[in-house]
């Protein structure tokens, strides 16, 4: 089984050509990701035909669990198809399990170096992220937005503000007043990542805001844990950001693999941007 291995910012995915190959996939991407027994990676990315799109994408988590979208694994699948002209570029519209995406790939010596990636809208509802919470007093379960923006959680006798968006997946932010450097995310990320209010887990974002346009973060991603950065995580970020007027409607995040550039008007799309890099290629023998 060839394969390649690409980053966008350090969120690192095994590529492989899977328009004509069936596996247990779920299984593959554990023991393909293993960082020492296998080759290592945040995720395993499978391209796919598509009746609907220039080509579908599906993505598997580290631990087999398969992610609804993945920013920057959408980026690194475009650079792929349209560096080996699979698909022509610059514009490739991509089926994700979470809809249809629109990436914008941009071009340097004649090899895709930096893509932006129409994310969708975000949504708020509790059934779309999801999250379970308490019924409000019109007996419908309904959340207003107050609730999503600011909900206190207790987590090991820790009291945590996060607000809750999904971008195709779940995301909960809390925007701290401290640097990010300080929180111990590896105690914290799986106790909120598995907290019995998300059905089907959560993907945590912790946030210091620098300025209107600049903002540092980690994210702890379902299914694989921490990781140098995430792409409808970023997003995520920018869209609770600028709802809470802490942001304009472009921000550059951050992340410990690197930057990423969120737009968002407020009302649409978000647009998300960053850089991507064809690491290897190789032959899976077992």
């Amino acid at each position: 089984m060839k394969f390649t291995k690409l980053q966008a910012t350090g969120n690192d995915f095994i590529l492989v050509d899977a328009r004509n190959m069936e596996q247990d996939w779920a299984t593959m991407a554990q023991v393909m990701c293993h960082r020492h027994l296998g080759i290592g990676a945040d995720g395993l990315i499978l391209m796919m035909a598509s009746d609907v799109a220039d080509l579908r994408m599906r993505i598997f988590n580290s631990d087999g669990s398969e992610a609804e979208v993945c920013g920057n694994g959408l980026r690194c699948f475009a650079k792929y198809v349209i560096d080996r002209q699979i698909a022509h570029g610059p514009s490739l519209t991509v089926e994700a399990m979470s809809g249809i995406r629109i990436v914008q790939a941009f071009m340097f010596q004649e090899k895709v170096n930096k893509a932006k990636v129409n994310m969708g809208a975000p949504r708020f509802r509790a059934e779309d992220i999801p999250v379970v919470m308490d019924k409000q007093k019109n007996g419908k379960g309904e959340v207003d937005i107050i609730s999503m923006l600011d909900y206190p959680l207790n987590v090991a006798e820790k009291e945590l503000t996060l607000s809750f968006v999904s971008m195709g997946n779940p995301h909960a932010v809390s925007f701290l007043p401290h640097p990010v450097v300080d929180f111990p995310l590896s105690e914290f990320g799986p106790l909120v990542e598995h907290y019995p209010i998300f059905p089907e887990r959560v993907n945590f974002e912790i946030v210091e805001i620098v300025n209107r346009r600049y903002m540092v973060a980690r994210v702890w991603e379902r299914g694989v844990g921490e990781t140098l950065a995430c792409g409808s995580g970023a997003c995520a970020i920018g869209v609770l950001a600028r709802m809470k007027d802490y942001i304009d409607d472009e921000v550059d995040i951050k992340l410990p693999g690197g930057e990423l550039t969120i737009s968002w008007d407020g009302v649409g799309e978000v647009y998300l941007t960053g850089s991507v890099e064809e690491v290897f290629n190789g032959e899976w023998m077992k």
